[in-house]
C-alpha cells in the first residue's frame, strides 16, 4: 500500500523549512510522498494579508523541489473547508493508500479548535513535527491531553500503517529558522510576482 503523508497549511509564502520538515518526515515515517494540501483559507485565520491561491500555489511547487513532494490544491477542487471532510473524501478516492497527517508542534494547541476536532484525529494517524520554542504549548495543549493515551514512540514511526485509530506520534525534526511571517516581513511584494490567476489543483483522481 502507498504510503502518503498530507501536510496542510496556507502556505503564505511556502519556503525551504516546508521542504525540510517533508523531506525529514518521508525519511522518519518511510513515506512514498508527501502532499502539500494549499489551503483557499484557513478557517481559522484572518483573509487578510492572505495571498491568493494561485501566488501560494506557486510558491509551493517553487519551494517543494523534490520528486516526491507534490503541491495541490485539492480542497479548492473538493470544495472541502474543514480538513476532517478533506481527509473524508481523499480516503473515499484513494482506498489504495495509507495516508498520515502531518502537524508542525505550533499547530497542536490549536488542533481543539478544529472542527470536529475528535472526528478528525480518529480518522487518521497524525504525526506532530517537533518545533522546540511550541513544544511546550503543544504537550500541554487540550488536544493533546486527550489524544496522549493513544501516543506512540518515536521509535516505531515506521509502523504507522498497523496502528489502531486514534493514533499520534510526536517525531524529533531538526529546526529551522525559517518561517512565513519573517518572509511576508521582508518581501510583501512576493504573491505579486507568482500570482498569475490560473490555479491547478496539481492531481487528478
Amino acid at each position: 500500500m502507498k504510503r502518503v503523508g498530507l501536510l496542510g497549511g496556507s502556505f503564505n509564502p511556502a519556503h525551504a523549512g516546508h521542504r525540510h520538515i517533508s523531506v525529514e518526515a518521508m525519511r522518519l515515517l518511510g513515506l512514498d510522498e508527501i502532499w502539500w494540501l494549499v489551503s483557499p483559507q484557513n478557517p481559522l485565520k484572518s483573509a487578510a494579508g492572505m495571498a491568493s491561491l494561485d501566488a501560494r500555489l506557486a510558491s509551493a511547487r517553487a519551494a517543494a523541489r523534490h520528486p516526491r513532494v507534490r503541491p495541490m490544491a485539492i480542497e479548492a477542487r473538493l470544495g472541502t473547508r474543514y480538513a476532517v471532510d478533506t481527509v473524508t473524501a481523499l480516503r473515499r478516492r484513494h482506498p489504495e493508500i495509507a495516508f498520515i497527517w502531518l502537524m508542525g508542534a505550533d499547530i497542536l494547541p490549536e488542533l481543539h479548535r478544529w472542527h470536529r476536532w475528535r472526528a478528525f484525529v480518529r480518522s487518521l494517524p497524525i504525526a506532530v513535527l517537533t518545533r522546540p520554542r511550541y513544544m511546550g504549548a503543544a504537550l500541554v495543549s487540550p488536544a493533546m491531553a486527550w489524544a496522549r493515551r493513544w501516543r506512540h514512540p518515536a521509535g516505531h514511526a515506521h509502523d504507522w500503517t498497523r496502528w489502531t485509530l486514534p493514533a499520534i506520534i510526536v517525531l524529533d525534526i531538526r529546526p529551522t529558522a525559517l518561517s512565513a511571517t519573517a518572509i511576508r516581513a521582508a518581501d510583501p511584494d512576493w504573491a505579486d510576482r507568482l500570482d498569475d490567476g490560473q490555479t491547478r489543483t496539481g492531481h487528478r483522481f
